[in-house]
């Protein structure tokens, strides 16, 4: 783990060339051994970077090995983006953080995860919308995520903790430094039932360019991204977008017009990019959480002969007939396919006849 926790330390790599470098080199230990001459071969490289590899080796393997002292110390967990416990929802997502800090309790890989934001000035209305949101994902055992902010984001970690949900707290700063430090108590609860979560190294301060950063986590982890109440220009709205972007669900809390906390909300749904929540069972239409709606998988492969589909067709065809309808997300984590590889797999069964899509990204068996 020691060159997976420097790698990221070099200036000037980030997750992309990161990624290419473990690539075209085989893992992040070769990264520092690979002569310079080959590196600046590898696309996207060049003189500049294969140099800061070569001159910041010693001091970047001296910092990360302090790092994962510290880590031991405190029980936090370093997820490179190999690792089984790095969150699969977020690992092939084009801008995934390469390194994840971690301390706590939840399943990051849980079958369903909520993401709940909002503004910071939140009303009555807004929290009230909330608790009911939380109360209503108890049946279905998920986890929520959220950002440690004030308001909507503080309330929904709360209420999950009341619920007896595991929460996740996605941080803009480094595990070591809750912030706002006001919400360090619950914070701390959270450990027991849910945990903490960033890509920054220990002692990184809230510089503001982190936040919107962090917020790109707090989407991708997610099925749906559910913002309650927004101000025209607010944080949660990036959140929203990004989601839209990663082609997951996002949902808003429509509010009255007159309210400076509901214009970002009703601005989704009157854009598209986000589908009106109004009532928890809008939720589970969307996701097809309601078993009611979800037709039953008929196992016709039993009377198909394989052989007449690819290796990654019969993949898919035994997930689904294994799991009943699934969503895409699902289905790529039993397959371990990339979204473009599932997506067109997907689109040549449906035209074959053999998968149908349902509403929330679900896919079942005809």
């Amino acid at each position: 783990m020691l060159h997976e926790v420097a790698l990221p330390l070099i200036p000037g790599i980030g997750g992309g060339n990161a990624r290419l470098l473990v690539s075209y080199c085989g893992s992040a230990k070769d990264v520092f051994s690979v002569p310079k001459e080959r590196l600046t071969k590898i696309p996207g490289v060049g003189d500049v970077l294969a140099g800061r590899i070569a001159t910041h080796q010693k001091e970047v393997l001296r910092q990360a090995e302090q790092i994962l002292a510290r880590a031991e110390r405190e029980k936090v967990k370093i997820l490179f983006y190999t690792s089984p416990e790095y969150p699969n929802r977020l690992r092939n997502l084009p801008d995934s953080p390469l390194l994840l800090y971690y301390k706590g309790t939840a399943d990051l890989n849980a079958s369903k995860v909520i993401s709940i934001v909002g503004t910071r000035k939140s009303t009555e209305y807004g929290r009230m919308v909330t608790e009911q949101l939380v109360q209503g994902l108890v049946k279905h055992g998920a986890l929520v995520v959220s950002g440690l902010a004030y308001g909507i984001d503080i309330a929904a970690h709360k209420a999950a903790l009341r619920a007896g949900l595991p929460t996740v707290g996605v941080m803009a700063t480094g595990i070591d430094a809750v912030y706002p430090s006001v919400h360090k108590s619950v914070a701390e609860k959270m450990l027991f039932q849910g945990g903490l979560l960033t890509e920054n190294p220990f002692e990184t301060k809230p510089d503001a360019p982190r936040f919107p950063a962090r917020n790109r986590i707090i989407a991708g982890l997610a099925d749906c991204t559910i913002v309650v109440e927004s101000t025209q220009k607010g944080g949660s709205l990036i959140s929203a977008d990004i989601a839209h972007s990663y082609d997951r669900e996002v949902m808003a809390v429509p509010g009255p017009i007159l309210s400076e906390t509901s214009q970002g909300c009703n601005q989704l749904i009157k854009s598209l990019k986000a589908v009106p929540y109004t009532q928890f069972k809008d939720l589970e239409e969307l996701l097809n959480w309601d078993k009611a709606l979800a037709p039953p998988a008929v196992p016709a492969t039993e009377e198909w002969d394989l052989k007449e589909f690819t290796a990654e067709e019969r993949q898919v065809l035994r997930t689904l007939k294994e799991a009943g309808p699934s969503h895409i997300d699902v289905i790529s984590r039993h397959t371990n396919l990339s979204m473009n590889q599932l997506s067109s797999v997907l689109l040549t069964l449906e035209f074959s006849g053999r998968v149908k899509s349902l509403p929330g990204k679900q896919f079942a068996l005809v």
